[in-house]
């Protein structure tokens, strides 16, 4: 199953503007209709009661359209009649003649700002243009600019609020799909150097190996015997072995052996049943003990080496050689950091390689690491 794609911000945040504005414009105007009535005029009370009946029902239209995401438009409709009634009847409503009803100026305010969040601006504009024409004519010139200027003050720096929050929303999807994608090209660049270290430490187990081995004898190789050892090198840097790369369960015990078999010096080995293990893992520890047996005929001065295995896994190759300082191998030297230890960590596992001049060297494989 693939993975499931990320929410962006800017979904998100109209998600979450167009579930809450609706009943949180709802909820605050039936607060303010319950104030407005108790400050309605003894004569108006049935008008009153039946404004705030509206606002109640327009109220739970926009409660139910925020949690299930449908009925919108009807909610939509409902808040206009809301505002367009206690608007309408503000005069009828109004606590004393000739005064600016609060009751209406707040619910004309509070829907034009809240509309923006919700609907676009074809939307918003007809319906905040119809709000005021209904509240302002009754006002007269005077009372009724005061008024159309603060409701479309007020309505354009919602909405530029709005607008400059989602800009910040865009911005932050830009930012995080950037870093994504800088993450991925960072995972790419580390395979590539990950598989180039290893094609190196190949290398180095393989065509380099070979061509020592035709330099120490000179003159009396077989034609066919190097023939034959760069068919297999290049078997193996090719892939077309059919060791690298593959995720099978493979014996490890079994290709140790054949590893035995064509060592250059005698192994005295000890074995502890150990599970199957992938053959990618496996091929890094046959590979690493390979360059450790050879290691052992080139530099350590004597024909024998032990070699251990242990359930875990731990795999041990011991000589009683000359020796060396680890600390001061030179960099151009691979066979230790690219052969051993580079490799063993790209397979999950671990090498250790200790050793001093004149006491032998130990090289220790463990797989998984810790």
């Amino acid at each position: 199953m693939p993975p499931a794609r990320e929410t962006s911000v800017e979904a998100e945040f109209l998600a979450v503007t167009g579930r809450l504005a609706g009943p949180a414009r709802g909820t605050v105007l039936l607060l303010i209709s319950v104030f407005g009535v108790l400050a309605t005029p003894e004569g108006a009370l049935p008008l009153g009661f039946g404004l705030l009946a509206l606002a109640l029902v327009a109220g739970l239209a926009e409660l139910v359209a925020g949690r299930t995401g449908r009925g919108r438009p009807v909610a939509f409709t409902l808040a206009m009649l809301r505002a367009g009634a206690i608007c309408g009847t503000q005069f009828l409503t109004a606590p004393e003649a000739g005064e600016i009803n609060q009751w209406a100026l707040n619910v004309l305010t509070l829907t034009a700002i809240t509309l923006q969040w919700e609907w676009p601006p074809k939307v918003t504009v007809p319906a905040v243009a119809c709000l005021l024409a209904i509240q302002v004519i009754p006002l007269g010139m005077e009372n009724g600019l005061t008024t159309v200027l603060r409701v479309l003050i007020e309505a354009v720096l919602a909405r530029g609020a709005f607008l400059l929050l989602l800009r910040t929303t865009k911005r932050i999807d830009h930012l995080r799909e950037r870093r994504a994608r800088l993450a991925r090209e960072e995972s790419l660049a580390q395979e590539r150097r990950r598989q180039e270290r290893e094609y190196l430490a190949v290398l180095h187990d393989t065509a380099s190996a070979t061509f020592l081995t035709v330099a120490q004898r000179g003159g009396t190789t077989d034609p066919a015997e190097v023939a034959e050892y760069a068919r297999r090198d290049l078997a193996i840097l090719t892939g077309e072995s059919g060791g690298s790369g593959q995720d099978s369960m493979v014996d490890l015990e079994a290709s140790l052996r054949g590893v035995l078999a064509q060592s250059p010096v005698t192994v005295d080995a000890r074995w502890s049943p150990v599970p199957p293990m992938p053959a990618s893992v496996a091929l890094a520890l046959v590979r690493a003990v390979r360059e450790a047996l050879v290691n052992v005929d080139r530099h350590a001065g004597v024909g024998e080496a032990r070699l251990t295995v242990q359930d875990g896994v731990r795999v041990t190759v011991r000589d009683e050689g000359r020796g060396f300082d680890p600390a001061g191998t030179p960099a151009q030297r691979r066979g230790v950091r690219g052969s051993l230890v580079e490799r063993m960590a790209a397979a999950g596992g671990r090498a250790t390689v200790t050793s001093r001049p004149g006491a032998g060297t130990t090289v220790d494989l463990v797989w998984p690491d810790g």
